[in-house]
């Protein structure tokens, strides 16, 4: 197969992946954790890489889309294990920027956040959850990039 069309179908995969996940999120109303949010960047890169590449003709670039979508897979798994208990998951988490915020108004805003465990699965489909789908999809989108950057 035409490598452009293999690059275009990895691009199109993660635009779908990452269109899904702000789907759940915001139709959903399913906030994602800190480790949903990690999945996600890696695909935003994967488009980027998959425009350039297409824009510039250079197939090579392909390779670095293989490694975004390997990131986010990665980042699955790890998340799936979370999930299932079989490790620990991060023990921090992020906030937003307090400058500027009196008493209550910072009160409200940690009050009125959604709590969002990393090990508590929201959605499964056939035994996968958001984080399992994730990881399988990734590596297929993967395989795409490696088959596009072989030809």
């Amino acid at each position: 197969m035409n490598p452009r069309i293999l690059i275009i179908l990895a691009t199109l995969g993660s635009a779908a992946l990452l269109l899904g996940a702000f789907g759940f999120q915001h139709l959903g109303g399913m906030a994602p954790c800190k480790l949903c949010l990690w999945q996600r960047w890696p695909h935003a890169v994967a488009i980027a890489i998959g425009v350039l590449a297409l824009v510039l003709n250079r197939v090579q670039l392909a390779w670095i889309g293989a490694i975004a979508a390997l990131v986010s897979a990665n980042i699955g798994l790890y998340h799936t294990g979370v999930e299932q208990g079989w490790w620990e998951g991060p023990t921090t988490c992020t906030s937003g920027a307090i400058g500027g915020l009196s008493a209550d108004e910072l009160l409200s805003q940690i009050m009125d956040a959604p709590l969002v465990r990393c090990d508590d699965i929201a959605w499964q489909m056939a035994g996968l959850s958001m984080a399992g789908w994730n990881m399988v999809l990734s590596l297929i989108l993967a395989g795409l990039w490696i088959a596009a950057a072989r030809r």
